[in-house]
């Protein structure tokens, strides 16, 4: 049977590149990582279960490695000229996924217009998710899905606790929708409306981003 599971090559193993692979490895994903450093690439032999050197300016070096087969290149080189040459030979190859991290807004412009799909600000996003924490210290995480749309993840407050997801009525007040609940180690997906929220409960929810700013505002951060 031929395997559906996705595959990722990851280009560039700085400090985000190499958090980013072992995380998909822990996930049971198949990462190819990739660095023109040769020192570094035998450093990380150990950490990370392929990782080659090679220069990813160079389109056989990209051909010999069997880029075309994978269906997300994360290029997240510092080299400026590196990234968009590897944007470009990734868009040349018809990947499906092309994630770039970019340097500044110059460089995700650069990178759109020579193929990219999707492009990160490292730095920044991390910045976004240290702020929520600080004014709303239930959130865990949020996932920006596409522009508007986000995913929002935090622990139950305590005005929910025993309340079912009727009583608690987020649809109608906020415009939020409960996908999924964690309770005691377990996952709901798309709870019953007569479940009830417990204490620890953590839970995942959906919805546009000025309806996470007021759910935030009101309930999170308790003001």
């Amino acid at each position: 049977m031929v395997s559906t599971k996705k595959q990722f090559a990851i280009l560039g193993m700085g400090r985000f590149g190499i958090s980013l692979a072992e995380t998909l490895e822990k996930m049971g994903y198949e990462v190819l990582c990739v660095d023109v450093d040769v020192n570094l690439v035998s450093k990380l032999a150990d950490q990370v279960s392929r990782i080659v050197s090679f220069d990813i300016r160079d389109s056989r070096a990209f051909d010999q490695a069997g880029m075309e087969s994978f269906d997300t290149v994360i290029i997240a080189t510092k080299n400026l000229e590196a990234s968009l040459m590897a944007t470009m030979l990734c868009k040349e190859r018809n990947i499906p996924d092309i994630v770039v991290k970019a340097i500044d807004e110059r460089h995700a412009e650069m990178a759109k217009k020579m193929g990219a799909t999707k492009i990160v600000f490292s730095e920044r996003e991390m910045a976004q998710r240290l702020a929520i924490h600080m004014v709303a210290p239930n959130v865990q995480d949020y996932i920006e899905i596409d522009g508007d749309i986000k995913i929002i993840n935090f622990n139950v407050p305590e005005e929910m606790w025993g309340k079912d997801l009727v009583q608690a009525n987020l649809r109608a007040k906020f415009g939020l929708n409960i996908i999924a609940i964690i309770h005691e180690g377990k996952t709901l997906i798309t709870p019953p409306p007569t479940y009830k929220f417990c204490e620890g409960d953590k839970i995942f929810a959906i919805g546009s981003k000025e309806v996470m700013a007021k759910f935030r505002q009101v309930v999170l951060s308790g003001e």
